[in-house]
């Protein structure tokens, strides 16, 4: 005889077998992970941990692992990969090659970008170099005003990378890496040592674009990648509101406003209450700082309090116009309120063609603003411990493409200053044409080395459990700390 089935009954009897045997695989699963692994707890706990609202996170680097020279990092991103040949890298025999067939020995299986399968010409550089300071470093006449702090600058000849194209090669030296999801240098600084400041992030990128050569950056070069999203960058806009949204809504006081956060946390913290996700934690954090930064954020771009001097020795016209110069004065006004990473894109720098006219136009748009960054810094007291890094994604080609250069990663420049670099100092050299570096060979993980021993940070200390695996920002390749870059 059938019984008619309690559709009631039914539905509890499922749900109490889903349950049990959810739990039992759940519970099980966790504590054999436990039994194998007991860092996975650890790691959880510091996730956690790194998203509390109610504490600023003070990051996993506690006590530094080495002498902390750099508290924080001002990154001036050349989008484009600038020439070495007409800034950094004197090369006089590669004038004397000008217009000849570039030498097969250099080149012969060498990865090009462009050029591939093409006849090579030698292209010499378009201007003048001098000497600069008592350190005499060699500097182009295109960049006359951060030629005088030559005795303040690491200039670096001999940086290689992996990456010919720009966006791989944007990430390659954000994060090491060219796989998507993996976290940029600046959140890896935020995570390590944590914020100095409540009323703003602790991560921001500013973008400007020059006359020319406007090559795009994705927002995944600031990415936090697996860690928590609490440290990936914020991008503020150039000009009008810096942060979109960021303003009361109109009728709304800040009274009512303060209501809606608290009520939206509390309704989040029902929800942590019921599971454990970092992310619902992040958003608890991100709607408190929201709030702080809808008074903290006016004040920052107001440059009303900054006299006529300031801004004519950076160079701003109009203050907030989205130039890479009113983003340097904002740089100096975010390190001084305690933000760990700033980083400034100005994309002007892709010059396959046209480059004896271009290269001067992008060295113009951003030559007074840094070398202004550089001195408001040394006279605030501030330069000691701010490193500023300046340089692209990659270099340029000692041969000519039409009236430009190729791309280039055998051996490009950058310059340091501050932040416990050594002033006055030349690193590393390129053969005599420039296609490759040949002594002192800098990678770009060497380069995240030293950034992050100037921190106090030993690279090889700092990761995050990934995937069961210990990842770290200069990656599982060999990677050394450039002692002779500090001072």
């Amino acid at each position: 005889m059938n019984h008619p089935i309690d559709p009631q009954a039914w539905r509890t009897a499922v749900q109490r077998r889903v349950f049990l045997r959810n739990s039992a695989y759940g519970l099980g699963s966790l504590a054999l992970s436990g039994l194998l692994n007991p860092s996975l707890f650890q790691q959880s706990a510091r996730a956690a941990d790194a998203v509390k609202p109610d504490s600023r996170w003070r990051g996993v680097v506690q006590p530094p692992h080495l002498p902390v020279k750099a508290k924080r990092v001002i990154h001036l991103c050349m989008a484009g990969g600038p020439s070495q040949f007409e800034s950094l890298d004197y090369k006089p025999k590669l004038k004397e090659l000008h217009g000849k067939p570039f030498p097969e020995s250099f080149t012969k299986g060498q990865q090009l970008a462009q050029l591939q399968n093409k006849t090579l010409i030698a292209r010499g550089p378009s201007c003048e170099f001098h000497k600069h300071g008592q350190s005499g470093q060699e500097i182009s006449d295109l960049f006359p005003h951060i030629s005088t702090h030559a005795d303040k600058m690491c200039i670096v000849r001999s940086m290689i990378t992996e990456q010919i194209n720009h966006d791989p090669a944007h990430a390659f030296m954000n994060s090491g890496s060219i796989i998507k999801g993996r976290p940029s240098m600046g959140s890896w600084l935020l995570y390590g040592l944590g914020a100095e400041t409540d009323e703003l992030p602790g991560f921001v990128v500013l973008t400007s674009a020059g006359a020319s050569g406007q090559q795009p950056v994705s927002a995944r070069q600031w990415s936090a990648g697996f860690l928590p999203s609490k440290f990936q960058g914020i991008m503020f806009q150039s000009r009008g509101d810096a942060v979109h949204y960021i303003s009361t809504p109109p009728g709304v006081s800040p009274d009512a406003q303060r209501q809606s956060v608290e009520e939206i946390n509390r309704l989040n913290g029902m929800l942590i209450d019921d599971r454990l996700d970092p992310e619902i934690q992040t958003r608890i954090a991100q709607y408190e700082l929201a709030f702080r930064m809808q008074a903290s954020v006016p004040e920052l771009t107001d440059f009303a309090s900054e006299p006529k001097s300031v801004l004519d020795l950076y160079g701003v016209k109009n203050p907030g116009d989205g130039s890479f110069a009113s983003n340097c004065l904002m740089a100096r006004r975010l390190a001084e309120r305690g933000v760990r990473m700033i980083q400034l894109y100005h994309r002007a720098w892709d010059h396959h063609g046209g480059i004896d006219h271009a290269m001067p136009v992008a060295a113009r748009e951003v030559d007074q603003a840094c070398a202004a960054l550089v001195q408001d810094l040394d006279q605030r007291g501030m330069l000691d411990d701010t490193l500023v890094v300046w340089g692209g994604e990659f270099g340029r080609t000692p041969m000519g493409q039409g009236t430009g250069r190729d791309h280039h990663i055998l051996g490009f420049s950058l310059w340091m200053a501050g932040g416990g670099s050594k002033g006055g100092v030349t690193y590393g050299a390129t053969d005599e044409l420039g296609y490759k570096a040949v002594e002192n060979v800098v990678h770009v993980r060497d380069l995240h080395a030293t950034i992050l021993a100037l921190c106090g940070i030993d690279h090889a200390r700092l990761s995050f459990k990934f995937q069961g695996l210990d990842v770290h920002l200069t990656g599982v390749e060999p990677a050394r700390v450039v002692k002779e870059l500090i001072a």
